[in-house]
């Protein structure tokens, strides 16, 4: 049995857990989110606890066994206290801007970077080199993060590109030329 999935979870007060058949519901005062089970997977929800369990004993099901839950634990967390995560932007001329949904990026190429905001994310600019990404949903969250630094990711003898607030870039020593003489 997965030591991770047979953890009982503690579901907070103002937070209501639905079920029907494969898909679950989890609402709270911040946002709701709704995923699909496997079908290997079951829940039980009683008294404000919620129980995950598995039908089989496969290694399919002992993997989604313990995901499920951890999944299920981020969602609970998520809909009291979302999730963030904060990007520098680090370089000459290089700056985000919202219009709308959407995410502009300027970074150091010839036309502006757009992408567009998922839906149930929040996107706020303190600063024009600041990015904070906030969420319901870690994987989301996380992921949106992700794309964006992926399209100036930092490099290593300048400095310059997208970074995460708390990362740390190895900076490299250039090269050096000597004349031969």
């Amino acid at each position: 049995m997965s030591r991770i999935g047979r953890k009982p979870l503690k579901i907070a007060s103002g937070v209501t857990v639905t079920s029907s058949g494969a898909t679950v519901t989890v609402k709270g005062p911040k946002a709701s989110i709704t995923m699909t089970l496997p079908p290997s997977v079951k829940i039980d929800v009683k008294s404000g606890v919620l129980t995950v369990a598995r039908e089989g004993d496969g290694q399919f099901e002992r993997a989604c066994h313990g995901m499920v839950r951890s999944i299920l634990e981020n969602h609970l967390a998520g809909v009291v206290t979302p999730y963030t995560r904060t990007l520098d932007i680090q370089g000459v001329g290089y700056q985000a801007a919202l219009k709308g949904r959407k995410l502009g990026l300027k970074a150091g190429f010839s036309n502006e970077v757009v992408m567009e905001i998922p839906a149930g994310l929040q996107v706020d600019l303190p600063s024009a080199t600041r990015i904070i990404v906030s969420g319901a949903d870690k994987q989301q969250v996380g992921e949106f993060a992700a794309c964006v630094r992926r399209v100036r990711p930092p490099e290593p003898y300048n400095g310059k590109g997208i970074r995460y607030e708390d990362e740390r870039v190895e900076r490299k020593a250039g090269k050096t030329f000597s004349s031969a003489g």
